[in-house]
């Protein structure tokens, strides 16, 4: 019997000295993972800041200011890494396939809100397969006409385009560029009938229209303000929200007889998928100081833009309210990619 009670003490203490064991290796195993997935100083390593544009665009200005101002504030190098080609595409999907850690942001511009639209098929969808951070800055167009061109407003232009369907010209950068889609909007909205005529460039659409091949553009502030300035174009309105700063005196094209009318470009800032929020929200803070300071703010007003720096949320709802109205307008216009 006393054996047998022995036998049982060994068994007992035995039990509890495997079981003592078992627990510190439960709580090395639960320590270290709870160690591993503490989250870390971001950003402890380059960023690699990946621009939907060739170098020298408004996207690359904007990321180019945004950079130097992080990289000053986060002590990380942010690299700018220019992907233009493929209507952005190209930079798109490369971002949508980067790991979601925050070390890879995606700059675009607008047409990444149309290109569901004029593409049949997307390798990434732009609404779920990326996140949002900030909608950095819009910047308006301008509308100008040759001088020649009996029209001073908008609601000139509007009665001139109705009177004469498919008689006025409007130029512009390219089939399904901003300025061919601003003037499709136009026609929409007006209940006009211009006729587009796209070009190889900008530029090339501003020399027919100095030379009064065309009668009118929807054109970048850059590209047309010395032009306006010497009087050799008229300016008629702007197509922001918001008067423009560069030229106080015009209106809106939706104060001057088109309410609800906006089009323009715009820069936003986006991530991959399932990027922690913590990194978002450290990104959105401090793209969003960054882009509040006094020097950003006159560079970007000095080439017709405006700062914004939205929230996330904001942001996420905006682009998709973006990509639903040039949907329609898309469709109205007829308008595909040769």
């Amino acid at each position: 019997m006393l054996r047998i009670i022995r036998q049982r003490r060994g068994l007992c203490a035995r039990i509890v000295r495997y079981g003592l064991r078992w627990f510190g290796v439960c709580l090395c195993v639960v320590g270290s993972s709870a160690w591993s997935a503490a989250p870390t100083s971001y950003p402890s390593r380059p960023v690699r800041f990946i621009v939907a544009q060739s170098a020298g665009g408004n996207a690359d200005f904007i990321a180019r200011l945004i950079g130097v101002e992080l990289t000053r504030r986060l002590g990380q190098q942010f690299v700018v890494d220019n992907r233009g080609g493929g209507g952005g595409l190209i930079a798109a999907e490369m971002v949508v396939q980067a790991p979601p850690d925050g070390y890879t942001l995606l700059l675009v511009g607008s047409s990444f809100g149309v290109n569901p639209s004029l593409y049949k098929k997307l390798p990434y969808d732009p609404l779920r397969d990326l996140a949002t951070v900030t909608l950095a800055s819009t910047a308006a167009q301008i509308l100008v006409v040759n001088p020649a061109l009996p029209v001073h407003t908008v609601q000139d232009l509007i009665r001139l385009a109705q009177a004469k369907p498919g008689q006025l010209n409007y130029g512009s950068s390219g089939n399904g560029g901003g300025p061919h889609l601003a003037g499709a909007l136009f026609d929409l909205m007006a209940k006009t009938q211009m006729t587009h005529i796209p070009y190889k460039g900008a530029s090339a659409s501003i020399v027919d229209l100095l030379s009064g091949r065309i009668q009118l553009v929807f054109a970048t502030m850059p590209s047309v303000m010395n032009h306006v300035r010497s009087t050799k174009l008229r300016g008629i309105a702007v197509t922001s929200t918001q008067r423009s700063p560069l030229v106080p005196q015009l209106p809106t094209v939706a104060e001057a007889g088109l309410p609800g009318f906006q089009s323009g470009t715009w820069q936003g800032i986006l991530v991959p998928r399932f990027t922690p929020p913590a990194v978002i929200s450290t990104l959105h803070r401090e793209i969003a100081y960054s882009m509040q300071t006094a020097e950003i703010k006159q560079k970007v007003e000095s080439e017709g833009g405006m700062v914004v720096a939205n929230t996330p949320q904001v942001f996420a709802l905006w682009l998709r309210d973006e990509v639903a109205k040039w949907a329609k307008v898309v469709k109205a216009a007829h308008i595909v990619l040769e």
